[in-house]
């Protein structure tokens, strides 16, 4: 029985000391657990941050190259703004035929009226296009300018009666001046008749969207390119 006590009495400070350091293992062991826990806490933050961030990044990005189309899209809207602009009083002559009056008599003759119908019939459906009357006479003086006046005015009732629009007709009575970049020339030549010179100009910016009138042939024989 003493031998049982003296036992114990050697072991209980050993018992002590495990039942201490089990406390201390499970102390340990918990806050290693809230540690981890902490950790992964920490982890998952930081990726959800990180994941936020990413997709952040991506719509500002997409945002980005979103306006950068809008502007390119917006440059190259002024662009052809421009180009439409400067397009719109830009017009060429397709064809040109002269108109014969004998005797000054601001009547036409059947081989004019021909000339005319072709012309006439060349334009019609078309748009884009306006006709230039440039009426000359041999007089001089206001008598010239008068002479023309009727000659240009025959044209443009013939051009008006087989459907050419007024707003297409522009008309000039230049009694015996030579026509604008002739004049001073070396061929320049005196007025020595009654005739009409009109010109078929075409606006390549306003019948891009319909085919062009086809011109009729001019005296000298050119016909449309």
């Amino acid at each position: 029985m003493a031998r049982k006590k003296w036992v114990k009495k050697q072991t209980d400070p050993i018992n002590d000391r495990l039942s201490e350091l089990d406390e201390v293992n499970a102390k340990n062991a918990k806050d290693i657990q809230d540690v981890d826990g902490r950790a992964q806490a920490g982890i998952r933050q930081a990726q959800s941050t990180a994941d936020a961030a990413n997709q952040t990044a991506t719509a500002a990005g997409t945002q980005a190259q979103n306006a950068n189309n809008i502007a390119q899209g917006a440059s190259g809207h002024v662009d052809k703004l421009h180009t439409t602009v400067n397009g719109i009083d830009q017009y060429k002559s397709i064809n040109e035929l002269d108109v014969a009056f004998k005797g000054g008599q601001a009547v036409l003759s059947e081989d004019a009226k021909k000339q005319l119908d072709d012309l006439a019939d060349s334009v019609k459906g078309h748009q884009g296009y306006i006709v230039e009357v440039e009426a000359h006479s041999p007089a001089h003086g206001s008598l010239g300018i008068q002479n023309s006046e009727r000659l240009a005015a025959s044209v443009k009732r013939y051009l008006v009666e087989h459907d050419i629009p007024v707003y297409r007709l522009h008309a000039v009575a230049l009694g015996n001046a030579q026509p604008a970049g002739a004049a001073g020339s070396d061929d320049a030549k005196p007025v020595r008749t009654s005739s009409v010179h009109i010109r078929l100009m075409e606006n390549s910016l306003a019948a891009r969207d319909a085919a062009s009138p086809q011109g009729a042939a001019s005296t000298t024989g050119a016909e449309r390119p």
